[in-house]
């Protein structure tokens, strides 16, 4: 059986840059950093007091206020992404067998906050302090559970959690749902609520954030000689993603097309990524084969680029190892640079992000970028965007554990 072509055709997103999608690619566009001094904790003895937190969300925007306080952070990131997704779909579930429809989103962390509020409670008051939607509310799997729910749809439904690369790895799940005929349409990506007393502590502990304090919105800076590490943050980007002919029928707007997807795994170490990239390199090449190109047929990737001195310099390496010669005339750009690391959510917003890129042919900048790194020798797109043709665009996405989830998006022409 030949598998069947899968477009996007909903966008839905929520972050420090704009809690819509239109909002968010006019910032990101423009070169606005979402980063500040953290708000959402008393941060003062913390070593990194930066993060790019959603400021002002309000989730009853999205849902019932009841069904609100039963959700995390997170689920709710998720819920507000999805409506949204689905809204500009235009999709009517009324008229849709709701077994073909499916939900997979991702998380890296799922629902932290709520297990640091109840710890304490427990500390504090004892066993029967604790909240009875304690593990509904932290389980990884509550956001794509509490989306299939809203509209009743019941085809597959899953939650992949791999660090930083979940959402990738979701998207990718939920694009061979499709290919091979399981659903129709699936609703995927990421989601993220991990700035947290315990989440920032953490992951400063490991000296992987940003201490530019000083500085809040110049502190994410990839492939920069002087990046000091990366600015955690927050927020959630949904897609739908839909059979081809299903579209078309129905009348559907087109974003681009999923033409390719690959995973792999460093087998390194369980935080450091493999120093010449491999991995990274392996899930690039073999996305391209899924998608039947050429290397020299990229004309954008939106790379992983944390702004850490050990990812940028690897992921670098591989970009040269996966395209050769063609890595030389490829724009690479690192949203991260504005958005900061969403972690789990990270390939759910810059899934968005590339289909924009494709679809109106410019490619997001890398702002921050002042001195190069000699281990850093790409076209970085720095800090401003670049009008250009773009057919065909890559998204890399490289977790802790050596998961490494690369997708391939394809300029739709709805008629071949």
């Amino acid at each position: 059986m030949a598998r069947r072509r899968v477009v996007i055709t909903g966008l839905g997103a929520v972050t420090s840059l704009g809690q819509d999608v239109p909002t968010l690619w006019k910032n990101i566009l423009d070169g606005r950093s979402g980063v500040a001094p953290i708000g959402a904790f008393d941060a003062s003895q913390h070593a990194s007091r930066i993060a790019s937190e959603v400021r002002g969300f309000d989730p009853t925007q999205w849902m019932d206020p009841r069904e609100a306080k039963r959700q995390d952070r997170f689920a709710q990131f998720a819920m507000a992404a999805a409506v949204q997704a689905v809204e500009d779909s235009g999709i009517d579930f009324a008229k849709e067998d709701v077994q073909r429809v499916g939900v997979l989103i991702g998380t890296g962390i799922g629902g932290i906050g709520e297990l640091e509020q109840q710890h304490s409670r427990l500390l504090e008051g004892g066993p029967r302090r604790v909240s009875p939607f304690l593990i509904p509310k932290l389980m990884g799997n509550a956001a794509s559970g509490v989306v299939s729910i809203r509209w009743g749809l019941q085809g597959p439904n899953s939650t992949v959690v791999t660090a930083c690369a979940s959402a990738n790895h979701s998207l990718g799940a939920a694009l061979r749902c499709i290919q091979y005929d399981e659903a129709d349409m699936m609703i995927s990506g990421g989601s993220e609520a991990a700035i947290t007393a315990l989440g920032v502590a953490g992951f400063a502990s490991m000296l992987a954030l940003s201490t530019r304090n000083d500085d809040p919105t110049a502190a994410s800076r990839p492939f920069d000689k002087d990046r000091d590490g990366f600015v955690i943050a927050e927020g959630a980007g949904v897609v739908v993603l839909e059979e081809l002919e299903h579209a078309k029928r129905r009348g559907a707007s087109i974003y681009a097309e999923v033409a390719g997807f690959a995973a792999t795994g460093d087998a390194y170490h369980i935080t450091a990524p493999q120093p010449e990239g491999t991995g990274a390199a392996m899930a690039m090449i073999r996305a391209l084969h899924d998608a039947g190109i050429q290397p020299d047929q990229v004309d954008y990737i939106n790379a992983h680029g944390t702004s850490t001195p050990l990812n940028d310099a690897m992921e670098s390496r591989a970009i040269r190892k996966a395209l050769g010669g063609a890595a030389d005339k490829v724009a690479v750009s690192s949203t991260k640079s504005m958005l900061g690391h969403m972690l789990g959510a990270a390939g759910g917003v810059e899934m968005i992000l590339t289909a924009l890129a494709v679809r109106d042919d410019v490619a997001p900048p890398t702002i921050n970028y002042k001195t190069p790194d000699p281990d850093c020798d790409l076209y970085y797109v720095p800090n401003e965007a670049k009008r250009m043709t773009i057919t065909y665009a890559m998204s890399n996405t490289l977790g802790f554990g050596g998961h490494n989830a690369t997708l391939v998006l394809k300029k739709c022409d709805a008629g071949a």
